[in-house]
C-alpha cells in the first residue's frame, strides 16, 4: 500500500490535472468559463499583432495560440497561466526563424525538445543564473526595438531590414516616402490608446455616483479606457443588480481588457472599408488570411530553396545560440509569471513541471504550425482577474481560437496594419522601465555593469546581448567569491575574518592577506587566528591552501588557529589531519589565549591532530 501511494504522488506530481479534477464543481465551470472566454476575446487580436512582430503570415499567430491552452491544462501547476505568443518571444522568432515559417517551426520542435530534456533532468535551477539587472535590460531593449520596428507599419514603409541600427538608419532616410494615410490612422490610435489610458486614471469612483444616468455613462468610459490595470472594480460597484454575479463579472472583464484595444481595431477596420466602398484605399491592410484549421503534421526537417535545399543540419547551424535562448527565456517568462500569480494565491510552482508542460506545448504546437512560445503576463493577468478556478480555462479559450480561424478569418481583411502597429507599441512600450536604472545607482552600482551590457548589445543581436549579459553577471559573482571581504584586526594575535564563505577561488586573496600582515618587517612575531564563523563549508584546495599558510607562517615563527569553526568545516579539517590543528571556541578565548602564548606565559587550550594522511606529500613537515 505505501508503495502504491508513492506511486500515486507520482502521477499526481507528474499529472497535476489529477490533483484538481476529482474535486471539479459546477461553480468552477461558470467561472473557468467566463476566464475562458474572456482571455479568447484577448488573445485573437494579440495573435495577429506577434506574428506581425516575428515577421510571419498572420496566421501564424493564431496557429501558435491554441495548443498550449490544451497541454498546460493537463499538464501545467498554476491555475492563472495561459501559454500563447507574446511580445519578447517573438521578436526572438523574429531573431532565429529569419522570417521564414519552415524555421519558425523547427524552432518551435527543438525548443520543445531541449525544455523536456530540461525538466527531466531538473535543470530548472539554471534561471537562478539569469540576474535581474539582465532580464531588466533585455526587457527594455526589447520594448524599444519592438516599438520602433513597428514604426515601418506606422508609416507605411516597405522593405526595411530587420536589423535594428539599418532599421533607424532605412527609416530615417525613406521618411520621406511615408503613405500619408497610415501615417495619419497610426498616429491617431497611439494617441487615442494613450488617451484612454489617461482617461482611466482621472475617472472619479463610480459609488460617488448615485443617478443610474450617471453610472451608465461611467460604464461606458470606463470599459473604453481600462485595459489590464485593476480588472474587476468596476463589476463590483456597477453591475450586482442588473445581473446574476458570474454573468456581469464576465461582462465586466471582458469589456475592461479588451475595449481599448477592440474599440481602435474596430475604428480603424471601419475607416479602412468605407475607403474600400467607395474605390480608393489609401491604408495598408491585412489582407487575406487564410480559413481552416492548419494541417497536424510533423516539422519540415529541410527547406527547398530556389537553388536547392537547406539540409536539417544547416538549418539548426543557422539558428545557433537560439537553441538554447529561446527555450531558456520561454522558461524565464512562464516561471516567473506562475511565482508572481502562485504568491498571491498561495500555492506552489515546479519549475521542472513547468519545463516539462511548456516543452509539450511546444513539441505538439509544431505539429500544427506554430512558433514558439512562452506565458503571457498579460493574458495571465486577464484570466487571474477573471476569477479562473483551474487551468481548465484554457480549454476554452483554445477552442474560441479554433472558431475564429474556422470562421473569422475573412473579417480579419480590413484591419490596418498601422492600427496593429499601434496596438503592439501601446503594449510593450510600458516594458521599458527607465527607473531601474536610478534604483541601481542606488542600491549597487556594479550591478548596472550586466543591465547596460545587455541592454546596449541587445541593439545589434537578442543573443550577444543575454549572453554577454549573463556571463558579466558571472564574472562579477565569481569575482565577489574570489575576492571575500577579510577583516584584519592587530592586537596580541593577529585576527583575520573573512566575511562570508571561503571557497577555493578567495584562498590566494586569504594567503595574500595574512602573509602581508602577519610577516610584516616591523611587526613582531605571533599567533595568527582564523575567524571561521561565516564559513560553512570547504573543498580540498581550501584545505591544501590553508596546509601551505601555516607551513609558511611556522618558517617565520609564527602558528595558525582557528576559532568559531562550524561542525562541517571542523569536521572536514578533523579529517585532513592538519598537523599541529589548533582551535578555539571562540574569538574571545582565541585571543586571550593567543595573547598569553605570544607573551610568554600560559598554555593555550589547542586542539592537536596527528600528521597528515591525506594531504599530498610534501605539504607537511
Amino acid at each position: 500500500m505505501p508503495a502504491a501511494g508513492a506511486r500515486c504522488a507520482g502521477l499526481r506530481r507528474r499529472l497535476p490535472v489529477l490533483r484538481w479534477l476529482p474535486r471539479y464543481s459546477l461553480a468552477w465551470l461558470q467561472l473557468d468559463l467566463m476566464a475562458g472566454l474572456t482571455v479568447g476575446l484577448t488573445v485573437v487580436p494579440q495573435a495577429l499583432a506577434y506574428a506581425e512582430v516575428a515577421g510571419l503570415p498572420l496566421q501564424y499567430g493564431l496557429y501558435s495560440s491554441f495548443m498550449g491552452c490544451f497541454v498546460y491544462c493537463f499538464l501545467g501547476t498554476a491555475k492563472d497561466v495561459t501559454l500563447g505568443p507574446t511580445a519578447i518571444m517573438s521578436l526572438l522568432v523574429s531573431s532565429y526563424a529569419f522570417h521564414e515559417p519552415v524555421y519558425a517551426i523547427l524552432l518551435t520542435f527543438l525548443s520543445g525538445c531541449v525544455q523536456l530534456a530540461m525538466g527531466l533532468l531538473h535543470l530548472g535551477f539554471l534561471l537562478d543564473f539569469i540576474s535581474c539587472p539582465v532580464i531588466k535590460g533585455f526587457t527594455s531593449a526589447a520594448s524599444i526595438t519592438i516599438s520602433f520596428n513597428q514604426v515601418k507599419n506606422i508609416l507605411g514603409l516597405q522593405g526595411i531590414p530587420r536589423q535594428f541600427f539599418l532599421q533607424v538608419y532605412e527609416t530615417l532616410r525613406r521618411i520621406g516616402e511615408t503613405r500619408a494615410g497610415d501615417a495619419v490612422l497610426g498616429l491617431a490610435c497611439l494617441a487615442v490608446l494613450a488617451g484612454l489610458r489617461a482617461m482611466k486614471s482621472h475617472l472619479p469612483r463610480a459609488a460617488c455616483m448615485e443617478s443610474l444616468v450617471a453610472r451608465l455613462s461611467y460604464l461606458i468610459v470606463w470599459t473604453s479606457a481600462t485595459g489590464l490595470e485593476d480588472l474587476g472594480s468596476l463589476g463590483t460597484h456597477l453591475l450586482p443588480s442588473l445581473l446574476p454575479p458570474w454573468g456581469g463579472r464576465f461582462i465586466t472583464v471582458a469589456l475592461s481588457t479588451t475595449a481599448r484595444n477592440a474599440l481602435v481595431v474596430l475604428f480603424a477596420g471601419l475607416v479602412a472599408y468605407s475607403f474600400q466602398v467607395m474605390g480608393s484605399q489609401p491604408l495598408t491592410l491585412t489582407g487575406s488570411i487564410p480559413q481552416g484549421l492548419p494541417a497536424f503534421q510533423l516539422p519540415r526537417f529541410s527547406m527547398a530553396v530556389p537553388n536547392g535545399t537547406i539540409p536539417f543540419r544547416s538549418m539548426v547551424e543557422d539558428m545557433g545560440v537560439g537553441l538554447a535562448v529561446v527555450p531558456l527565456m520561454g522558461l524565464l517568462e512562464t516561471v516567473a509569471i506562475a511565482k508572481a500569480f502562485a504568491s498571491q494565491n498561495d500555492y506552489r510552482i515546479d519549475p521542472n513541471q513547468e519545463l516539462l508542460a511548456l516543452g509539450f506545448a511546444n513539441v505538439l504546437g509544431s505539429f500544427v504550425s506554430s512558433y514558439p512560445i512562452t506565458g503571457s503576463f498579460g493574458r495571465t493577468a486577464v484570466n487571474a482577474q477573471s476569477g479562473v478556478c483551474t487551468p481548465a480555462g484554457g480549454l476554452v479559450t483554445g477552442a474560441l481560437v479554433l472558431l475564429s480561424l474556422a470562421y473569422l478569418t475573412s473579417l480579419f481583411y480590413y484591419i490596418p496594419k498601422a492600427a496593429l502597429a499601434a496596438v503592439i507599441i501601446s503594449a510593450v512600450v510600458p516594458m521599458f522601465d527607465a527607473g531601474i536604472f536610478r534604483t541601481l545607482w542606488r542600491v549597487k552600482r556594479l550591478d548596472l555593469v550586466p543591465l547596460c551590457v545587455t541592454f546596449l548589445l541587445c541593439f545589434w543581436e537578442v543573443q550577444y546581448g543575454i549572453v554577454a549579459g549573463v556571463l558579466v553577471s558571472g564574472i562579477l559573482l565569481l569575482y565577489s567569491i574570489a575576492r571575500p571581504p577579510i577583516k584584519v584586526s592587530e592586537g596580541d594575535v593577529l585576527l583575520v575574518q573573512l566575511g562570508s564563505s571561503l571557497h577555493f577561488p578567495a584562498m590566494e586573496c586569504l594567503r595574500d592577506a595574512v602573509c602581508s600582515h602577519a610577516l610584516a618587517a616591523a611587526s613582531p612575531p605571533r599567533s595568527v587566528v582564523l575567524d571561521c564563523c561565516h564559513i560553512s563549508s570547504i573543498d580540498y584546495t581550501v584545505v591544501v591552501g590553508l596546509a601551505e599558510l601555516r607551513q609558511e607562517l611556522r618558517k617565520h615563527g609564527l602558528s595558525l588557529a582557528f576559532c568559531s569553526l562550524q561542525d562541517p568545516v571542523l569536521k572536514v579539517l578533523l579529517s585532513a589531519d592538519l598537523e599541529g590543528f589548533q582551535h578555539f571556541p571562540s574569538r574571545e578565548e582565541a585571543e586571550r589565549c593567543g595573547g598569553a602564548e605570544a607573551g610568554g606565559g600560559g598554555t593555550a587550550p589547542f586542539t592537536s591532530t596527528s600528521e597528515s594522511l591525506l594531504l599530498p606529500t610534501g605539504l607537511i613537515q
